[in-house]
This record gives structure tokens, sequence and C-alpha cells, in this order.
């Protein structure tokens, strides 16, 4: 898929076949991430793969809204450090988004959906995944084939308009 073709095609995906997600293609998603620009190149995030059934499942209990983790052949935790300014952290999640955003285009190039979620019980997550006490799981995707229809171009997203959207030297 051309890069055009999966930005357009790039959606939330929360219902998933059941069917596995490939090696080759959850690291090719992560190469995708972890060659993500970051302010200074720090790289502030470690990615935990999990596939295992149970771990899905006691992960989805992270957030009310993280239910979809469940249901997926495959999910990505994002770890970063805990931060002593609000400057680091603000930069820190900024660099994040564009490892995640990375991730999804990747996966969509790929015929895969993602969906994102976050993370409130941060024990848990830590149970879960072993992550150090000096870090914090920021969020996590969920990656697998849609239930509904397969990933492709969307002519018509549920945006806002172009021409709402985009002002040209000023408001």
């Amino acid at each position: 898929m051309e890069t055009w073709d999966a930005i357009r095609a790039r959606r939330n995906v929360r219902e998933f076949e059941d069917t596995a997600v490939s090696t080759d293609d959850l690291d090719r998603i992560l190469e995708a991430g972890r060659r993500a620009p970051s302010a200074k190149n720090t790289q502030p995030w470690d990615f935990v793969v999990v596939t295992d059934r149970e771990q899905l499942e006691r992960l989805s209990g992270v957030w009310q809204g993280a239910w979809h983790v469940a249901g997926a052949p495959a999910a990505i935790a994002f770890v970063m450090p805990r931060f002593e300014t609000e400057r680091q952290w603000n930069i820190a999640w900024f660099d994040l988004g564009h490892a995640v955003m990375s991730m999804m285009v990747m996966a969509a190039d790929l015929g895969l959906g993602t969906g994102h979620a976050s993370v409130m019980d941060q024990d848990l997550a830590r149970e879960i995944l072993g992550f150090p006490a000096d870090r914090y799981c920021a969020m996590l995707l969920s990656v697998g084939r849609p239930a509904d229809r397969p990933i492709a171009p969307l002519n018509k997203p549920n945006r806002r308009p172009f021409d709402e959207v985009v002002h040209r030297e000023r408001w």
C-alpha cells in the first residue's frame, strides 16, 4: 500500500478476527515505532508486545476503555520513564505520539487494524508486563485483522471538513 493509502485506510478498530498477527508483521510495526522521530533523539519509549490470550484478557482491565485488548490477537504496551519536569513529560508524550502513529500507519499498510487505549491501573499493568517501578505504561495499542471489514482507504472519513480545519496565513 502507498503511504497516502495507508494514512487514508487507518482507522480505530475495536473488534478483531481470531487470527494471529505474524511475528514478521509485529516486528515491522515495532520497527516503524522504533524509527519514529524524538526530540534530541532521546527515544523515551520501550515497547512490550503481548500475544498471550490470558495476558491480553488481564491487560484489558487496566482501564474500562481497554476492553478491546481482550479480543485482540496482539497488543503493544508503551512504557516510558517518569520525568522530573512537566516539560520533559510533555516532550516525551509528543515523541510517543510519533511512535504510536507510525505504528498505526504501518499496521494499516499491512492490512491490520489498531485501537488505542489509556492505562489507569498502573499497578495491574506493572504486574502483568513486569516493567520497572521507575516507569509507567502510557498506553496500549491493540492490533489485528478487523472483524467487520478489511482495512482499505476511506473515501468519506468521519472527520471535520478540510476547509473547517485548515486556516492559511491566519485564523
